[in-house]
This record gives C-alpha cells, sequence and structure tokens, in this order.
C-alpha cells in the first residue's frame, strides 16, 4: 500500500495552511524584498493582556529600541507562588516574517505558559531581508543577556521566575536560532541565567544537496521554492555563503565539532510531511553522535508548524511530550545540584 502524499487534515487546518502559504507567497517579491505593508493587513495580532486570559496574563517589554528589539511574557497566574521555570521561545516564519503578536504565536506561548508551566518569553528578533545573519542570532543573545541583568528583573520577571532553570525553544526559523543562541550563550558567563534545556521543534536547516524528503513523493515544489527564497534573504550579501555553509547545514560537511561542547539536553521534534524533514533527522543524529543527550519526537502523519494547531490530536501530544521532557530535564538538575 503506497504511503499517502499529504496528510489528512481538518478544514480548517487546510484553510489556515493555504492562507500562510499564499501570504508567504504575495509578500515575497522576485526581487528578495518583502512587501511589508501587505504583510501588515493580512496578519491577525493579538494585544498583550494583563487580564488574563485562559489564565494567562502577558505584557512586552522592550530591549532596545534603536533597533525594535522586544519580547511578550507570558505568566501563568494559577501559580503566584510556586517556582517556575522560563522558557524563551523564537518563533518560525522563514526569517523574514511572523512576529510574537501574531495571533498564531500569542496563542501558543499561551497555552505552552499554562500547561507547562512555566514563564514563557516570546523574542521579537529582527527580520531578513532588511537584517541579515547574524541579526536573529545576535538578538536571541542580546534577550538572554538582558534577562541575566538584576536591574532589568522588575522590567520583565514574576517574583516566582527562576532564571537559572532557562529553557531555549523554536520551531522553523526559530529552531535553528533557538540551536545557535544555545552555542553563542555556552561561551558567555551568565551571572543568574543558566540554560539547562533545548526544544528544537522542526528547524530550518538546510543543504546544497536536495534531500528526498524535499523531492520525493512527499515534497513540495512550491514549499522548496519558498526555502530557497529564505535562504537567499538570510544569507549576508556579498559573502561566500553556499547551502553547505555550518550556519544553514548544521550537521553537514563543514559542521562544528560540539562533542567537547558541554550541550544540554535536547528535545528534536519532526514530522512525516514536513520537506525539511531528512535535514533535522540529521541534525538529531549529529547531537546523538556527538555523544549528546538528545530525544527525538517524531510525527509520521503531520506537517510544518502542526504544533501551533489546536484543533489536531498531534498537537496535544506534543504539548504533552514537551511537558513530560521540561520536566523530566527540570528534576534532573534539581537533583543533580541539590536544593537551592
Amino acid at each position: 500500500m503506497e504511503s499517502p502524499k499529504s496528510p489528512s487534515l481538518p478544514w480548517k487546518t487546510r484553510i489556515s495552511l493555504w492562507f500562510l502559504y499564499a501570504t508567504m507567497g504575495l509578500i515575497t517579491r522576485k526581487d528578495g524584498t518583502v512587501n511589508r505593508r501587505l504583510l501588515k493587513l493580512l496578519l491577525t495580532r493579538s494585544p498583550p493582556s494583563s487580564k488574563p486570559i485562559n489564565g494567562v496574563k502577558s505584557y512586552d517589554v522592550i530591549v532596545d529600541p534603536t533597533r525594535n528589539l522586544w519580547f511578550r511574557v507570558f505568566v501563568p497566574t494559577q501559580y503566584p507562588v510556586e517556582e517556575l521555570p522560563v522558557m524563551v521561545y523564537f518563533h518560525g516564519g522563514g526569517f523574514i516574517f511572523l512576529s510574537p503578536d501574531v495571533k498564531l504565536f500569542d496563542d501558543a506561548c499561551r497555552r505552552f505558559a499554562r500547561e507547562l508551566p512555566a514563564v514563557v518569553v516570546s523574542v521579537d528578533y529582527r527580520l531578513a531581508p532588511e537584517h541579515r545573519h547574524p541579526a536573529q542570532h545576535d538578538d536571541g543573545l542580546d534577550v538572554l543577556k538582558f534577562l541575566d541583568v538584576e536591574d532589568n528583573r522588575s522590567k520583565w520577571s514574576p517574583e516566582n521566575a527562576n532564571i537559572s532553570r532557562c529553557f531555549i525553544a523554536g520551531d522553523s526559523a526559530g529552531g535553528h536560532i533557538a540551536h545557535f543562541v544555545f552555542q553563542r550563550a555556552s561561551q558567555f558567563n551568565f551571572l543568574q541565567l543558566q540554560v539547562i534545556g533545548l526544544v528544537i521543534i522542526q528547524p530550518f536547516f538546510g543543504g546544497e544537496e536536495r534531500t528526498d524528503s524535499e523531492i520525493g513523493p512527499k515534497g513540495s515544489a512550491r514549499v522548496l521554492s519558498l526555502t530557497d527564497w529564505c535562504w537567499n534573504a538570510f544569507v549576508p550579501l556579498g559573502e561566500p555563503y553556499n547551502r553547505d555553509h555550518p550556519v544553514i547545514n548544521v550537521s553537514g560537511p563543514n559542521a562544528l565539532d560540539i562533542s567537547k561542547m558541554d550541550f544540554v539536553p535536547t528535545m528534536v521534534v519532526v514530522a512525516g510531511f514536513d520537506t525539511l524533514y531528512d535535514w533535522q533527522i540529521r541534525y538529531y543524529q549529529w547531537l546523538k553522535k556527538s555523544g549528546k543527550e538528545a530525544y527525538l519526537m517524531d510525527y509520521p502523519n503531520m506537517f510544518h508548524g502542526f504544533h501551533l494547531f489546536p484543533e489536531l490530536p498531534e498537537c496535544n501530544q506534543f504539548i504533552s511530550e514537551m511537558k513530560t521532557f521540561v520536566h523530566k530535564v527540570l528534576n534532573k538538575t534539581i537533583w543533580d545540584v541539590g536544593p537551592v
């Protein structure tokens, strides 16, 4: 029996996916620029809410107004005293669009905060092509530095947030950013912040090779064309980048040797109908071969970004498995260091 070429999905999900890909097609111009004015009209945004919505309040914090670097904090209100970990989250969008206030991510981060539970910090990093690599990685590291400064605590942190129990997470382009921000953060001496785990959701990696998941029966020429466009928008102009540069092909022939790096436990999420599936599997295998503690969560009947659609049973399963991973890491960390 032949495997299906596309997942079986509810109509609500199909319409949402069609709209997202249609939006990307409309805003990406042939000259390599993005139609930001049209994008602003097409996306539904959610304001922060000091009054709890589904048990979570939210507020925005400015890090650097000169580059419009900010983040949205999601605080579950049913845990006013209990100490909570912090999850720094980087949204997806091919490095070129979306933000923490887009309803899709506002809803998702609100649910993460409530169900993990955790204080979620959703980062609005600068977007390509106006701001090319390494702007996104710079912004991510600078947010961690901001969170670490004691004088900034009153600007963002509820009293029960424990910054020494910090997870970095992200999906798609945000998964890519999460990996590299951790890599850079591991070289920085923070005063209080300590990253103890990574949640890498369907990360946006690539390479010169065309893989089976890109051009095989489950691949999509439309999605492949968009990923090509996004990589061209991401890499610096005038520099000799090809797709096997380690910032794109993280586990490829030019990969950084991380075998001696103090890497944290990592949850890698993949989906069978994701065009990027093969690159994500190679990332997981690279972590394992490098001797790192990595866990693969494979959803064979799902697509890129499925975790953002709560009507799907697999979305609920993902939330449950992420919660299990977070609590496992928290319990292991507490056991290793003892009472604080």
